[in-house]
C-alpha cells in the first residue's frame, strides 16, 4: 500500500494532482480542498493516499490531512457512497463540517455535494451517526475509531 507520497506537483487538474516522487509521476485524485492545500506545480507537496485496487485498475486517491482520508474511508463504509461521492462531499464540507452534519443529523447540508441526493444523504446520517464521536467541542479525528 502507499500511504503517503513527498515530492515535486508537476502538474493539477480540477481533480487530480500528478507528483514527482524521484523521477516517478503519481496521478492521485483529489477533493477540491485538498488541491488547494498542496499548492501549485513546481512546489514541495506532502500527500496522504489511500489505493484502490479494482479488477480493472490501480488508483491512489490522496488528502492533504490524516483526518480526511479518515473520514473518505469512513464515508465509503456507506452503501452507494464510491470515490466520486465521497470525493465530492470532501470538496464540498470540512471535516469538521462533515462530523457536525452527521452528529446534529443534518441531511441538507451533507446533500449539498454534488451526487448527494435526499435518500443517500439520510443513509450517510443514519449509517454514520453512532461511529461519529460527540462534537460537545471534540477534534473530529477518527483515529479513536
Amino acid at each position: 500500500m502507499i500511504a503517503k507520497l513527498k515530492g515535486r506537483i508537476d502538474a493539477a487538474g480540477a481533480d487530480y494532482v500528478v507528483i514527482d516522487v524521484n523521477g516517478v509521476g503519481y496521478h492521485v485524485s483529489c477533493s477540491a480542498k485538498s488541491l488547494a492545500a498542496l499548492g501549485g506545480a513546481g512546489e514541495f507537496a506532502e500527500i496522504h493516499t489511500e489505493m484502490l485496487v479494482s479488477q480493472d485498475m490501480i488508483r491512489l486517491v490522496g488528502f492533504a490531512t490524516v483526518t480526511e482520508r479518515e473520514w473518505f474511508r469512513l464515508l465509503g463504509s456507506v452503501q452507494g457512497v464510491g470515490t466520486k461521492v465521497a470525493l465530492a462531499i470532501l470538496s464540498t464540507l470540512s471535516v469538521h463540517e462533515i462530523g457536525n452534519a452527521i452528529a446534529l443529523q443534518d441531511k441538507a447540508m451533507i446533500g449539498r455535494a454534488n451526487g448527494v441526493g435526499k435518500k443517500l444523504a439520510e443513509r450517510i446520517v443514519l449509517e454514520l451517526k453512532d461511529k461519529v464521536p460527540s462534537l460537545a467541542g471534540a477534534d473530529i479525528s477518527l483515529a479513536k475509531l
